[in-house]
This record gives structure tokens, sequence and C-alpha cells, in this order.
């Protein structure tokens, strides 16, 4: 299944815009310089965290802590007020719930042990001298420098496993389930997360030098993103209450929230509501205004998942292509279609629609 003539020159154009977009941050401490006659580089500190504001010393504490528990302890919460309030209405059943746990448990073993590899042995191999070589960046520099290149870069490796067929399966398994909630949030096929591309941007970016300022982005980040998948739709009252409307303009443009990823992930796009084939911000949504990929209407969808969803084994949807489902039809069977919602069934048969 090729990728037609307009889409490519629509992901070529939006490429170059892209280029542009990462070169701000870089651009803005340039002219910072050149406005203050500072010069850090000169006389650079020993690591980062000398050159951050000390006001966020007070807060510091915090993003340590939830950096490595306080993530899972929001995780649990969240998850338990969802099931408190019956938000899953009977879906999770036991193949969801095998899905949904092994892709919470095993990368959170695994994943650790590739990112030090990449961090301590391959880039002290690649680029020798390079390490802690930007460790004079201010703070809120190394943070917009970050959060621009992490997010823009997932926004982009999102984006192709939606818009170029071949890649699709490895995407779906965030896709399947037919419920939005803190159980299938990081519920993604291995190989998928293994080559998350924003994880080696920025591990590269602390590498050289700019660990406090990820430490800042990477934890509101997972609190954006944890609350955009929640299904506590704490985005309503904006929406609801006329005062708050201004502020709610300008906060779904700019970040993922519940109404906006919700969409994202509706089992359909006929109802105005659903855009699984756009909206594919992570923290920042404004990637989507830019690029034209957004829907905004401020509703949530009525029904999640995937329509052809088979309900394939829990191995099938972790590790495929290792393992291949035995679900006949499925995207992920042996001669299964690339994507599913562009196939129909004919006598047996699976032909392009």
């Amino acid at each position: 299944m090729a990728i037609d003539n307009k889409l490519a020159k629509k992901i070529g154009k939006d490429i170059l815009i892209s280029l542009f977009i990462y070169s701000l941050p870089v651009l803005a401490l340039v002219i910072w310089f050149q406005y203050t006659g500072e010069t850090p580089w000169r006389n650079a500190p020993k690591a980062q965290s000398l050159t951050a504001p000390h006001y966020l010393k007070i807060i510091e504490p915090f993003f340590n802590n939830f950096k490595d528990l306080g993530y899972y302890v929001i995780l649990v919460a969240l998850g338990i007020l969802e099931f408190l309030f019956g938000l899953y209405d009977n879906k999770w059943t036991l193949t969801e719930k095998k899905i949904d746990i092994a892709c919470l448990v095993i990368p959170k073993v695994l994943m650790p042990i590739v990112t030090a590899y990449f961090s301590l042995h391959l880039l002290p191999y690649v680029i020798p001298h390079a390490k802690d070589i930007f460790c004079w960046v201010p703070f809120w520099g190394g943070f917009f420098l970050i959060a621009v290149a992490d997010d823009l870069t997932q926004y982009w490796y999102h984006r192709i496993h939606h818009q170029l067929p071949f890649l699709w399966r490895f995407h779906r398994t965030h896709h399947s389930a037919p419920y939005m909630g803190m159980a299938m949030a990081s519920r993604q096929n291995f190989i998928y997360t293994v080559f998350f591309s924003q994880i080696y941007v920025t591990s590269t970016l602390v590498y050289l030098g700019m660990g406090y300022s990820a430490l800042f982005v990477t934890v509101i980040k997972s609190m954006i993103t944890l609350s955009a998948h929640s299904s506590i739709a704490w985005d309503k009252p904006f929406y609801k209450y006329r005062i708050l409307h201004p502020f709610a303009w300008v906060l779904e443009r700019l970040i993922s929230t519940p109404a906006t990823h919700h969409a994202h992930h509706a089992d359909t796009s006929d109802d105005g509501v659903g855009y699984y084939k756009g909206n594919f911000g992570n923290m920042f949504f404004i990637w989507d205004v830019i690029f034209k990929t957004g829907i905004i209407t401020r509703k949530f969808p009525q029904t999640y998942g995937l329509k052809h969803y088979k309900a394939e084994e829990w191995y099938a949807q972790f590790l495929w292509p290792i393992f291949k489902s035995k679900k006949e039809g499925s995207e992920l069977a042996k001669n299964g279609p690339e994507v599913g919602d562009e196939v129909e069934e004919f006598g047996g048969e699976w032909r392009v629609a």
C-alpha cells in the first residue's frame, strides 16, 4: 500500500518547517547572548544545575521523586479513581489486562538497560569528548531546546506510524484498547518503544550537559501525557464555563488535553468528533495546529479503539512481528492487511476497499 503523492509532498513541506522550528531555541539563545553580552561558555560550570534559577531548587525534590516513584503513584492513584467511577465499563477483559500489564511492566525493566547502554557506552564511544560540553546553557534555554527537540521528534515518530502504512502495525497496539485510561497509557508494541526516537534525542542532550533542564521537561511531559490519556476529563470545566473559554482556547492549542487526545483514540472519524488520522501531539498540541493535522471539538468520542479489532493475543500485540497473531484477518496475522480500516472482507479474502 503506497503513500500517495499529495501526502508525500505535505510530509516533505512539514519536515522543512520542522527544521526551522528545531532551530528556534538555538537562535533565541544566540540573540539573548548578543543582547546581554554574556559569554557563559568561557567560564562553564561543572554541571548545568549550577546555572538553574534558585527558585527551582525549592520544587526540585518533587521533580526528582516524580521521576523515580511519583510517576507510578500518580498512575496507580488515577487508575483507582477510574475504576471507582466505573469508567472502564467492564471492557477490561483478561486479554486487555495481559496486554496492558505486559506493556507497563516489561519496558520498565528492559528500557533502562537500553538507554543506559546508549548513554554510558554508545555516546562516549561516538562523541567521547563532548560530555557536558553544553552545560553552560542557561536552564530556560536548555528547557525550551529539549522541550522542542523531544516533543517535535515524538510528534513525527507518532505521525509517520499513522501515515506510512508499513509502520502502522508497530503502533497499532496503542490504539487497540476499547477504552481510555491509566491502564492503557503505556500500551505499546515493545519494538515501537525501543525505537522511540525522542528518548535518544533527549539522552544525547543530557550527555551534552543539559540534564537539569531535561529533568523538568520529562516530568512536565509525563504529567501532561498521563492526564491526556486519563478517562477523567479534567478539561471539561474549561469548556463549560464561559469565563474560562479564553483560557481553554489557549490551553487546547498549546498542550494535549483529554478532549483532543481522546479524539485521536476514537474508533471512527465519521461523527465529527473522533480524529484518529490526526491529533498526533504528545505534550504539545501546537504541532498539530502548525501542521494542520489536528481537530478541536471540545467533545469526547462515544467509542474508542479499532472497528476491526480482533482482540489479538497479548504476545502478538506486544511483540509483533516477532510473534504473529493466529486471528484470521488480523493486521498482526501472518498474511493480514497492513491497515485494517482500508480493507473489506469478501468471502474470506482481504482486498483493498
